[in-house]
């Protein structure tokens, strides 16, 4: 299991990760594999900050990152994600039938004090901005939507969607796990994947803008839906 390289140059690189692989190291991801481990075998980064990784997927989550080269470039990335220069986008299933079928959602999340491996929206959380549009809907039952948060904060999509009751398929944290088991009956893991990002490169200038197509596991998913709804 091994990212595929999407675009490269002597300053920055951008993989598609898989699902299934950590981001980052970590006490708990024990003998390898994480994408910090795959940067350090093929001595990408070497020397910076976290080995270049800009900014994170949850492990189930598959898509696009940018990884600085070098630790000026490693600075100027993560400048442009604080000052919200950089667009990201994802697609991610659904519960439920999204009203509105498009907006945005402003909801301050932190974490969740009754649990810390999670979060919540609550008051006195940093503020979090997602847009999404509605892409297409399974009756009452399942809606895919695009979305493009416009702040980075850990889980923000699925808190978000959590909030307003249409809560990611196949997502344990959020979506509890009796309703998470019967979603991976036809559906392997979360439903999310990042499939496009787009900023300036920083030494080029250039308005540089990346896809991705929606991972095979989660297509047959789809696929799934399609084929129940049809008969």
């Amino acid at each position: 299991m091994e990212p595929k390289i999407i675009f490269e140059d002597e300053w920055l690189l951008v993989v598609d990760k898989p699902s299934g692989m950590v981001v980052n190291k970590c006490e708990t991801q024990k003998g390898g594999g994480t994408l910090e481990d795959w940067l350090e075998e093929n001595k990408i980064g070497i020397g910076v900050e976290r080995n270049g990784i800009v900014h994170r997927l949850d492990k189930e989550t598959s898509g696009l990152l940018v990884v600085a080269k070098d630790q000026a470039m490693m600075d100027q990335l993560q400048a442009a994600f604080k000052e919200r220069r950089v667009q990201k986008e994802y697609l991610a299933l659904v519960h439920g039938k999204v009203s509105p079928s498009e907006g945005e959602i402003n909801a301050p999340i932190t974490r969740n004090p009754f649990n810390r491996k999670r979060f919540g929206v609550f008051v006195g959380g940093r503020e979090s901005v997602t847009s999404y549009k509605t892409e297409k809907n399974w009756g009452n039952d399942y809606t895919l939507v695009r979305v493009w948060p416009k702040t980075g904060r850990t889980h923000q999509i699925r808190v978000h969607f959590k909030y307003l009751n249409y809560p990611l398929v196949a997502d344990e944290q959020y979506g509890g796990r009796k309703t998470a088991r019967k979603d991976r009956r036809w559906c392997p893991r979360l439903w999310l994947q990042a499939v496009g990002l787009s900023l300036t490169h920083p030494q080029t200038k250039q308005k540089m803008q990346w896809q991705t197509e929606i991972a095979a596991d989660l297509k047959e998913s789809l696929e799934c839906l399609n084929g129940a709804k049809n008969n």
